[in-house]
């Protein structure tokens, strides 16, 4: 996938501590972007004039249209002329890339900006070769006529979910992004975006970009595509590029935004509902901050409380005097106090109780009234 830079951070890192080492270094990095572009760059000391550099980027696909796996001859051209003499793309490349490129750094100047400016150019080769690539399909691809006004759209797609169409047409070309979300909140604010981006877009101040439309059902232009790719949530979202568009320097910049309208949405809406969380964590802090504020003040009455009655009772004094006792005084008081417990446990004892008990309390004897006589 596309980006907002078109340099890669990492590579240029990588190249610039390679051009400023005093002494040849031995480098062999992997560096893999955006989760599916993958650059590898080796230096050795035993051959430390070259550099090589090999790109891995997800090819451009479009239905019906066969994409080859190598890169053009005419983009391999394109990339020898960016900087003749420092980077040559070696044909056949390394196995498992695109694009494997031969650098002579010491052709680098030692000047700080032009040195900075040539590094970062070459650290944005992945990008150069996505735009030439959506470039040349668009050149070469000659739109169907299926009927009087109506032409046949073309699906690209970068990401399995996430294709976009190109209709193009006599007065202009047209491109139809699909949008969908997996959370409910996300399509809320994208929907509002969008609304909100149609406005902006409708302003006379911003009457020279590309007219951009939002509708929550598709446009005319995709009519007979299949039912999975116009099944969205978000709606579709379309720009309308004209001649003025694509003039000069501006063909770059235009095909590098159509590239980045999904990563620009997602940025848009993890950004928006990262600023809501925000506002309303702020809020409840200020909601629960009285109750913080009571509870703290309850909190120092309350210690106020507890250090008077360690004052009154004497506090942490009487428990060092009860530390100070010898152990002797301890097991003495422990006895004594174990004899008045059993003292309490044992019976209650009154004297002259028991001579009462046999006098008065004696059991009376019964005698059966029926009486047998003894049988000889």
């Amino acid at each position: 996938m596309a980006c907002f830079e078109r340099v890669s951070p990492a590579l240029r890192e990588i190249l610039t501590r390679i051009h400023r080492a005093e002494r040849p270094l031995e480098v062999d990095h992997h560096v893999h972007e955006f989760g599916s572009v993958h650059y590898h760059v080796k230096h050795s000391v035993t051959d430390p004039v070259y550099t090589y550099l090999s790109v891995s980027t997800p090819l451009l696909s479009s239905q019906g249209l066969p994409i080859s796996s190598h890169l053009p001859q005419h983009t391999l051209e394109m990339v020898n002329g960016i900087f003749p003499g420092v980077m040559e793309a070696l044909v056949p490349p390394n196995e498992g890339y695109q694009l494997t490129l031969k650098l002579d750094i010491s052709r680098i100047p030692r000047d700080g900006k032009a040195s900075t400016k040539m590094i970062s150019d070459i650290a944005s080769v992945q990008s150069a070769l996505v735009s030439t690539q959506l470039k040349e399909i668009l050149r070469n691809v000659e739109s169907r006529e299926v009927g009087y006004g109506i032409y046949k759209p073309i699906k690209l797609m970068y990401h399995p979910r996430e294709p976009f169409f190109v209709v193009k047409q006599p007065a202009k070309t047209t491109a139809i992004f699909p949008m969908r979300f997996k959370e409910k909140e996300d399509v809320i604010i994208a929907t509002a975006f969008f609304q909100e981006l149609m406005d902006v877009g409708s302003s006379e101040a911003f009457r020279k970009a590309p007219h951009c439309i939002w509708s929550p059902i598709p446009p005319a232009e995709l009519r007979g595509e299949p039912i999975e790719d116009l099944s969205t949530n978000g709606g579709f979202l379309s720009f309308d590029i004209t001649l003025r568009h694509v003039q000069g320097k501006k063909l770059e910049k235009t095909v590098w935004s159509l590239l980045n309208v999904y990563t620009f949405v997602k940025w848009h809406v993890k950004s928006s509902r990262g600023f809501v969380q925000r506002r309303m964590r702020m809020r409840l802090d200020k909601l629960v901050q009285p109750l913080h504020d009571v509870g703290n003040e309850e909190g120092d009455d309350h210690r106020e409380t507890r250090k008077k009655t360690k004052k009154v009772d004497g506090g942490c004094t009487n428990v060092r005097k009860w530390m100070r006792v010898s152990k002797k005084k301890i097991l003495g008081r422990n006895l004594e106090l174990g004899n008045k417990m059993k003292r309490i446990r044992s019976r209650i004892k009154i004297h002259c109780f028991s001579r009462l008990r046999r006098k008065w309390l004696r059991m009376p004897k019964f005698s059966p009234v029926t009486r047998y006589m003894k049988l000889e």
